[in-house]
């Protein structure tokens, strides 16, 4: 159970910051960077290291959001014109999450949820360009997806890899449908259906490019099979 300490009520003026999270779900309040300012970012990380309890994360940062931000980040991920920033990662834990992309483009929306997923004390271990178009590339993998306490898919254009993964494994699967692709694709749109459309039962679905969502989903399932195992029969 996470600790319940709170130190402020949060009120910052221009945010109300939920020190309470971590009691309710279990992963403490993340800053989601775009529509702030570098200072508003720097304020909400701040009083988060000085007064909650757990990670600290600040996604989707552009530079001058990165820059301003408190120094000694343990954790970080660059995307393209973006920055997920972690400090106060969680000591790690035994269970092993496998990210698996369909291609090398799907790359920025897996490294955010990695990095994630490693703010909360998971091995997230990464398996890039294993899309349908060269299924052995992902048939090459299937002990190790079968071996994984959960995995997520991380794939654009028509979203065929969740599907295909979740055929291989019985473990949890969180599919991220990314905005790549051609025509048709419809920024992510196509994607997002066919998985949704998957004829692999029990997949998960996030929105389209939503990495640290996929990383949220998975640590819900891990911490809710942690307590039934704590559970008196």
């Amino acid at each position: 159970m996470v600790e319940r300490v709170i130190k402020s009520d949060g009120h910052l003026g221009f945010a109300n910051v939920d020190h309470d999270r971590a009691r309710r779900q279990g992963m403490p309040e993340a800053v989601y960077a775009p529509g702030k300012t570098a200072e508003e970012c720097r304020a909400i990380v701040s009083e988060l290291l000085t007064n909650g309890t757990g990670p600290v994360i600040l996604s989707r940062a552009n530079a001058d959001q990165r820059d301003a931000a408190p120094p000694q980040a343990t954790i970080t991920a660059t995307t393209p014109g973006t920055h997920t920033l972690v400090w106060r990662a969680a000591p790690v834990r035994p269970e092993i999450v496998m990210i698996v992309t369909a291609g090398t483009a799907d790359g920025p929306v897996a490294d955010e949820c990695a990095a994630t997923l490693r703010a909360f004390g998971l091995q997230a271990q990464m398996r890039r360009d294993c899309g349908v178009a060269g299924i052995h590339r992902v048939l090459a993998h299937t002990v190790e997806l079968q071996a994984a306490d959960a995995i997520v898919v991380v794939a654009g254009m028509e979203g065929a890899l969740a599907s295909v993964v979740g055929g291989l494994t019985g473990a949890p699967i969180v599919a991220v449908p990314t905005s790549v692709g051609y025509g048709s694709s419809l920024e992510g749109v196509t994607a997002l259906l066919a998985m949704l459309s998957s004829c692999a039962a029990g997949v998960t679905v996030v929105g389209i490019d939503n990495g640290y969502g996929a990383a949220g989903a998975v640590v819900r399932m891990v911490n809710t099979a942690n307590r039934a195992r704590r559970s008196p029969a």
